[in-house]
């Protein structure tokens, strides 16, 4: 089914909204567009729970803008088509990412890097797209998107497991490759195990490397060598274990959402070895000292250009990486948030939209 385009589509769509900064979700029927051009409409089979739904529901920014549907983590399938668009047929398997537009004509959405967009790239939702409408995300039983902000999934990679790629995946990819930490032998530290810390050493074995996973909790450290593989565990707290790593890591990845010493961390990177956050801590804090000595570098990212998250999404099904995930129906969803705030997840949620949003 091909469409030319028109007015909003008149087909509400179901989806689950806050409503205000308690972020209680509950349903809530809203339409969508109608299908332009470029575009592709999803029927949403999947959507990954990130901590950003956290973030905007609860109006942490200050900045949300009710009634707000969150969800960036988006697996569907293609049902109707633009006139134009070239891309993705109905039936396709498709994912949908953090954003949904850009400008398509700066430096950055010229060279792949859309999510560094000049003028601003386009939340999935909670942003403000070029017509002037408040975008809705993926706990809702469509959407449609410029085919240019959709993935293909590959074929046989299981749509649930892909749902957790489209952030928590690409944000922790995007800056191992930036910094060529995908060759044999390099040496990774992770710290932090959750969403997207698992799936950094998931993707560090992947590559060859040598994973020390950091942590708070002693109880992470089964999980964290028997099941996922990494090669160290080191207690962050434990001064001894911390030392016997001076100068011994290529790369540090920091996946925690709290403060971190980053005078503990930084003296265990080689010289000219680089610190990743990829988190939003409070804050940065560090003696000059700790980077200066040693060509040390702390460098920031975020989720990653289209051209990469497709790149990744084909580098998991050739090398079946697969997140650990908690399937739940959307009914569930206000618990989920609840045990997301508590940690008390392995390691990410994602509710079947297609079973459970009717």
């Amino acid at each position: 089914m091909t469409s030319t385009g028109g007015n909003v589509n008149d087909e509400n769509c179901l989806g689950y909204a806050a409503r205000d900064p308690s972020g209680f979700l509950s349903p809530y029927k809203f339409s969508r567009r109608a299908v332009g051009s470029s575009d592709v409409s999803l029927k949403i089979t999947h959507c990954g729970v990130c901590y950003a739904d956290v973030i905007w529901t609860r109006n942490v920014s200050k900045h949300s803008k009710y009634p707000l549907v969150p969800g960036h983590e988006i697996v569907g399938i293609v049902r109707e088509v633009g006139s134009g668009a070239q891309r993705f047929k109905v039936g396709d398997c498709v994912g949908v990412g953090t954003y949904v537009n850009s400008c398509r004509d700066c430096e950055y959405c010229n060279d792949g890097l859309e999510v560094h967009c000049s003028k601003g790239s386009v939340y999935t939702f909670d942003g403000i797209d070029d017509d002037g409408t408040i975008t809705k995300g993926g706990y809702s039983t469509h959407i449609v998107v410029h085919e240019r902000y959709c993935y293909k999934i590959p074929e046989n990679y299981p749509p649930a497991s892909a749902a957790p790629l489209l952030c928590a995946g690409i944000t922790v990819y995007t800056p191992m490759m930036r910094h060529n930490m995908n060759k044999p032998g390099k040496s990774l530290g992770v710290i932090g195990l959750g969403g997207l810390g698992h799936l950094a050493v998931k993707f560090g074995k992947a590559f060859g490397m040598i994973v020390t996973v950091f942590s708070t909790s002693l109880s992470k450290k089964e999980e964290a060598l028997n099941l996922l593989g990494a090669d160290n565990f080191v207690l962050s707290s434990n001064e001894q274990e911390m030392k016997g790593l001076l100068n011994s890591l290529d790369f540090i990845i920091n996946t925690a959402s709290g403060d971190i010493p980053f005078d503990q961390y930084l003296p265990l990177l080689k010289t000219g070895g680089v610190l990743s956050l990829v988190g939003f801590p409070s804050e940065v804090k560090f003696s000059p000292a700790s980077l200066n000595l040693g060509m040390k570098t702390i460098s920031g990212s975020i989720t990653g250009g289209t051209k990469q998250t497709q790149e990744m999404l084909d580098f998991c099904a050739a090398n079946k990486i697969y997140p650990n995930i908690e399937t739940i129906p959307i009914q569930h969803i206000n618990d989920a948030l609840e045990r997301l705030i508590n940690r008390d997840v392995k390691y990410r949620f994602v509710i079947d939209i297609e079973n459970s949003l009717k």
